[in-house]
Protein backbone atom coordinates (compact mmCIF):
# COMPACT_ATOMS: atom_id res chain seq x y z
CA UNK A 1 0.00 0.00 0.00
CA UNK A 2 1.52 3.59 -1.22
CA UNK A 3 1.30 5.72 1.32
CA UNK A 4 1.49 10.38 0.98
CA UNK A 5 2.87 12.54 3.53
CA UNK A 6 2.98 16.13 2.47
CA UNK A 7 4.66 18.61 4.36
CA UNK A 8 3.67 22.27 4.54
CA UNK A 9 6.10 24.63 5.09
CA UNK A 10 7.50 26.51 1.83
CA UNK A 11 10.02 28.98 1.29
CA UNK A 12 9.23 32.41 -0.54
CA UNK A 13 9.88 32.09 -4.08
CA UNK A 14 9.69 30.24 -7.55
CA UNK A 15 10.09 26.81 -7.54
CA UNK A 16 12.28 25.39 -10.35
CA UNK A 17 9.53 22.78 -10.16
CA UNK A 18 8.93 19.34 -8.31
CA UNK A 19 11.31 16.76 -8.62
CA UNK A 20 10.38 13.19 -7.98
CA UNK A 21 13.10 10.88 -6.97
CA UNK A 22 13.01 7.02 -6.82
CA UNK A 23 15.19 4.76 -4.19
CA UNK A 24 15.04 8.35 -2.34
CA UNK A 25 15.54 6.47 1.21
CA UNK A 26 19.04 5.97 1.25
CA UNK A 27 22.04 5.93 -0.91
CA UNK A 28 22.66 8.71 -4.03
CA UNK A 29 18.53 8.92 -3.87
CA UNK A 30 18.65 10.54 -0.42
CA UNK A 31 21.64 12.90 -1.85
CA UNK A 32 19.65 13.73 -4.91
CA UNK A 33 16.71 14.95 -3.08
CA UNK A 34 18.77 17.25 -0.26
CA UNK A 35 20.78 18.92 -3.20
CA UNK A 36 18.01 19.33 -5.67
CA UNK A 37 15.92 20.88 -2.50
CA UNK A 38 18.99 23.14 -1.93
CA UNK A 39 18.62 23.93 -5.41
CA UNK A 40 15.21 25.30 -5.12
CA UNK A 41 13.11 21.85 -6.27
CA UNK A 42 9.88 20.83 -4.29
CA UNK A 43 10.09 16.99 -3.97
CA UNK A 44 8.47 13.70 -4.23
CA UNK A 45 10.10 11.07 -2.50
CA UNK A 46 9.34 7.13 -3.57
CA UNK A 47 11.02 4.65 -1.91
CA UNK A 48 9.42 1.16 0.39
CA UNK A 49 9.67 2.58 3.90
CA UNK A 50 7.34 5.02 4.85
CA UNK A 51 9.48 5.43 7.90
CA UNK A 52 12.78 6.23 6.60
CA UNK A 53 10.83 8.83 3.85
CA UNK A 54 8.88 10.36 6.56
CA UNK A 55 12.46 11.11 8.55
CA UNK A 56 13.98 12.42 5.55
CA UNK A 57 10.97 14.42 4.16
CA UNK A 58 10.73 16.23 7.25
CA UNK A 59 14.55 16.91 8.16
CA UNK A 60 14.93 17.99 4.43
CA UNK A 61 11.73 20.30 4.47
CA UNK A 62 12.91 21.74 7.72
CA UNK A 63 16.87 22.47 6.86
CA UNK A 64 15.62 24.19 3.20
CA UNK A 65 12.04 24.78 3.72
CA UNK A 66 10.98 23.16 0.29
CA UNK A 67 7.63 21.25 0.44
CA UNK A 68 8.62 17.37 0.45
CA UNK A 69 5.80 14.92 -0.43
CA UNK A 70 6.69 11.16 0.28
CA UNK A 71 4.88 8.22 -1.43
CA UNK A 72 6.01 4.60 0.28
CA UNK A 73 5.41 2.15 -2.39
CA UNK A 74 7.12 -1.20 -3.21
CA UNK A 75 8.15 -0.80 -7.09
CA UNK A 76 8.38 -4.77 -7.49
CA UNK A 77 4.84 -4.87 -6.80
CA UNK A 78 2.97 -3.84 -10.66
CA UNK A 79 -0.05 -2.05 -8.74
CA UNK A 80 1.78 0.19 -6.73
CA UNK A 81 3.98 1.62 -10.15
CA UNK A 82 0.61 2.31 -11.33
CA UNK A 83 -0.25 5.01 -8.41
CA UNK A 84 3.03 6.52 -8.93
CA UNK A 85 2.81 6.61 -12.68
CA UNK A 86 -0.99 8.06 -11.83
CA UNK A 87 0.78 10.86 -9.84
CA UNK A 88 3.64 11.87 -12.97
CA UNK A 89 0.94 11.92 -15.30
CA UNK A 90 -1.91 14.13 -13.63
CA UNK A 91 0.72 16.25 -10.96
CA UNK A 92 1.48 19.05 -13.23
CA UNK A 93 4.48 20.22 -10.80
CA UNK A 94 6.73 17.83 -11.24
CA UNK A 95 9.12 18.75 -13.70
CA UNK A 96 11.94 16.87 -13.29
CA UNK A 97 12.39 12.54 -12.84
CA UNK A 98 15.35 11.09 -11.39
CA UNK A 99 14.97 6.89 -11.82
CA UNK A 100 17.27 6.35 -9.43
CA UNK A 101 15.73 2.70 -7.97
CA UNK A 102 17.56 -0.27 -9.25
CA UNK A 103 19.18 -3.02 -7.64
CA UNK A 104 22.61 -4.99 -8.48
CA UNK A 105 24.46 -8.33 -8.00
CA UNK A 106 27.76 -8.75 -7.80
CA UNK A 107 27.12 -12.78 -8.17
CA UNK A 108 28.12 -14.87 -11.46
CA UNK A 109 25.52 -15.58 -13.54
CA UNK A 110 25.89 -19.20 -13.13
CA UNK A 111 25.90 -18.87 -9.04
CA UNK A 112 22.61 -16.37 -9.69
CA UNK A 113 18.96 -16.85 -8.37
CA UNK A 114 16.97 -16.77 -11.71
CA UNK A 115 13.74 -15.40 -9.39
CA UNK A 116 16.58 -12.51 -8.38
CA UNK A 117 17.76 -11.97 -12.03
CA UNK A 118 13.59 -11.28 -13.13
CA UNK A 119 13.30 -8.84 -10.04
CA UNK A 120 16.37 -7.02 -10.97
CA UNK A 121 14.97 -6.93 -14.85
CA UNK A 122 11.92 -5.76 -13.08
CA UNK A 123 13.18 -2.92 -11.39
CA UNK A 124 15.74 -2.16 -13.13
CA UNK A 125 14.67 -2.11 -17.00
CA UNK A 126 10.35 -1.92 -16.53
CA UNK A 127 10.36 -0.02 -13.63
CA UNK A 128 12.61 2.52 -14.90
CA UNK A 129 10.84 2.75 -18.90
CA UNK A 130 7.31 2.46 -17.11
CA UNK A 131 7.45 5.53 -15.00
CA UNK A 132 9.68 7.48 -17.77
CA UNK A 133 6.43 6.82 -20.40
CA UNK A 134 3.91 7.94 -17.60
CA UNK A 135 6.40 11.52 -17.28
CA UNK A 136 7.34 12.34 -20.81
CA UNK A 137 4.17 13.17 -22.58
CA UNK A 138 3.25 15.65 -19.97
CA UNK A 139 7.01 16.95 -19.97
CA UNK A 140 6.54 17.42 -23.92
CA UNK A 141 2.98 19.23 -24.05
CA UNK A 142 4.22 21.52 -21.26
CA UNK A 143 7.31 22.08 -23.29
CA UNK A 144 9.78 21.69 -20.40
CA UNK A 145 11.04 18.41 -18.32
CA UNK A 146 14.23 16.70 -17.05
CA UNK A 147 15.08 12.71 -16.82
CA UNK A 148 17.67 12.06 -14.86
CA UNK A 149 18.41 7.81 -15.76
CA UNK A 150 20.89 5.96 -13.00
CA UNK A 151 22.80 3.76 -15.00
CA UNK A 152 26.23 2.45 -14.29
CA UNK A 153 30.15 1.93 -15.22
CA UNK A 154 28.92 -1.37 -15.87
CA UNK A 155 26.84 -0.48 -18.70
CA UNK A 156 29.87 -0.21 -21.21
CA UNK A 157 32.14 -2.26 -18.82
CA UNK A 158 29.90 -5.57 -18.61
CA UNK A 159 32.74 -7.88 -17.97
CA UNK A 160 32.62 -6.14 -14.23
CA UNK A 161 30.06 -7.91 -11.62
CA UNK A 162 26.97 -9.84 -12.70
CA UNK A 163 25.61 -9.92 -16.25
CA UNK A 164 22.50 -9.27 -16.25
CA UNK A 165 23.08 -6.53 -14.03
CA UNK A 166 25.19 -4.92 -16.41
CA UNK A 167 22.61 -5.84 -19.10
CA UNK A 168 20.08 -3.35 -17.18
CA UNK A 169 21.84 -0.97 -16.94
CA UNK A 170 23.30 -1.45 -20.83
CA UNK A 171 19.32 -0.51 -21.33
CA UNK A 172 19.24 2.44 -19.24
CA UNK A 173 22.17 4.01 -21.38
CA UNK A 174 20.34 3.34 -24.86
CA UNK A 175 17.34 4.05 -23.63
CA UNK A 176 18.84 7.46 -22.51
CA UNK A 177 20.22 7.90 -25.63
CA UNK A 178 16.91 7.19 -27.66
CA UNK A 179 15.20 9.59 -25.60
CA UNK A 180 17.73 12.49 -26.37
CA UNK A 181 17.13 11.79 -30.29
CA UNK A 182 13.67 11.84 -29.85
CA UNK A 183 13.16 14.75 -27.29
CA UNK A 184 15.83 17.23 -27.70
CA UNK A 185 14.26 19.64 -29.58
CA UNK A 186 11.16 19.37 -27.18
CA UNK A 187 12.64 21.65 -24.02
CA UNK A 188 13.36 17.90 -22.77
CA UNK A 189 16.70 17.22 -20.89
CA UNK A 190 17.87 13.65 -20.52
CA UNK A 191 20.70 12.64 -18.52
CA UNK A 192 22.21 8.75 -17.93
CA UNK A 193 24.88 8.63 -14.95
CA UNK A 194 27.25 6.06 -14.88
CA UNK A 195 29.19 6.18 -11.66
CA UNK A 196 31.45 3.20 -10.38
CA UNK A 197 31.63 1.93 -7.10
CA UNK A 198 29.80 4.25 -4.81
CA UNK A 199 29.96 3.95 -0.73
CA UNK A 200 26.36 3.15 -0.15
CA UNK A 201 23.64 0.36 0.92
CA UNK A 202 23.85 -1.34 -2.83
CA UNK A 203 26.80 -3.59 -1.76
CA UNK A 204 25.50 -5.70 0.88
CA UNK A 205 22.34 -6.31 -1.24
CA UNK A 206 24.34 -7.09 -4.19
CA UNK A 207 26.35 -9.67 -2.17
CA UNK A 208 29.53 -8.33 -1.75
CA UNK A 209 30.05 -6.25 1.87
CA UNK A 210 31.41 -2.54 1.05
CA UNK A 211 34.41 -3.42 3.53
CA UNK A 212 35.19 -6.02 0.68
CA UNK A 213 35.67 -3.20 -2.08
CA UNK A 214 38.70 -1.62 -2.35
CA UNK A 215 38.93 1.66 -0.96
CA UNK A 216 40.62 3.39 -3.66
CA UNK A 217 37.83 3.02 -6.39
CA UNK A 218 34.46 3.83 -3.99
CA UNK A 219 33.53 7.32 -4.34
CA UNK A 220 31.16 8.90 -1.43
CA UNK A 221 27.62 9.16 -2.30
CA UNK A 222 27.90 13.08 -2.18
CA UNK A 223 30.57 13.50 -4.55
CA UNK A 224 28.71 11.23 -7.18
CA UNK A 225 25.56 13.18 -6.96
CA UNK A 226 27.50 16.48 -6.66
CA UNK A 227 29.48 15.17 -10.21
CA UNK A 228 26.29 14.04 -11.83
CA UNK A 229 24.17 17.51 -11.44
CA UNK A 230 27.45 19.52 -12.25
CA UNK A 231 27.55 17.17 -15.41
CA UNK A 232 23.30 18.09 -15.99
CA UNK A 233 24.39 21.90 -15.12
CA UNK A 234 26.90 21.42 -18.73
CA UNK A 235 23.68 19.34 -20.50
CA UNK A 236 25.75 16.33 -20.63
CA UNK A 237 23.67 13.39 -22.43
CA UNK A 238 26.06 10.71 -20.51
CA UNK A 239 27.99 11.47 -16.93
CA UNK A 240 30.91 9.58 -16.08
CA UNK A 241 31.52 10.93 -12.95
CA UNK A 242 35.30 9.59 -12.06
CA UNK A 243 36.34 9.48 -15.40
CA UNK A 244 39.63 11.62 -15.12
CA UNK A 245 39.15 13.00 -18.87
CA UNK A 246 36.20 13.30 -21.24
CA UNK A 247 38.00 12.66 -24.46
CA UNK A 248 38.05 9.06 -23.63
CA UNK A 249 34.33 8.99 -23.79
CA UNK A 250 34.05 11.48 -26.62
CA UNK A 251 36.64 9.00 -28.93
CA UNK A 252 34.33 5.99 -28.01
CA UNK A 253 31.12 8.08 -28.32
CA UNK A 254 32.55 9.08 -31.81
CA UNK A 255 33.36 4.99 -33.15
CA UNK A 256 30.27 4.23 -32.58
CA UNK A 257 28.50 7.29 -34.92
CA UNK A 258 31.56 6.51 -37.47
CA UNK A 259 30.12 2.41 -37.27
CA UNK A 260 26.11 3.57 -38.07
CA UNK A 261 25.96 3.92 -41.15
CA UNK A 262 27.66 0.70 -42.25
CA UNK A 263 25.91 -1.14 -39.72
CA UNK A 264 23.26 -2.43 -42.36
CA UNK A 265 23.99 -2.99 -46.07
CA UNK A 266 22.47 -5.37 -48.56
CA UNK A 267 25.51 -7.59 -48.77
CA UNK A 268 28.09 -9.05 -45.58
CA UNK A 269 31.42 -7.25 -45.05
CA UNK A 270 33.98 -8.54 -47.38
CA UNK A 271 35.48 -10.90 -44.87
CA UNK A 272 32.30 -13.01 -44.14
CA UNK A 273 32.03 -13.79 -48.28
CA UNK A 274 32.66 -17.16 -49.29
CA UNK A 275 33.93 -18.32 -52.66
CA UNK A 276 30.56 -19.94 -53.76
CA UNK A 277 32.38 -22.34 -56.09
CA UNK A 278 34.28 -23.64 -53.01
CA UNK A 279 31.35 -23.79 -51.22
CA UNK A 280 29.42 -25.40 -53.50
CA UNK A 281 32.21 -28.37 -53.82
CA UNK A 282 33.05 -28.69 -50.14
CA UNK A 283 28.90 -29.35 -49.99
Amino acid sequence: MAHEQPTTKTRTGTSPGTAMITGASSGMGAVYADRLARRGHDLILVARSAERLSALANAISADTGRHVDYLAADLQQSDEVDRIEDRLRGDTRISMLVNNAGIGSSMPLIHSDVATMRAMVTLNVEVLMRLTYAAVPRFVRQGRGTIINMASIVAIAPEILNGVYGGTKAFVVGFTQSLHHELADKGIRVQAVLPGAVGTPFWDKAGTPLSAVPKDIVMSAEDAVDAALVGLDQDELITLPALPDISAWQAYEEARQRMMPNLSRTAPAARYRMDRSQAAASG
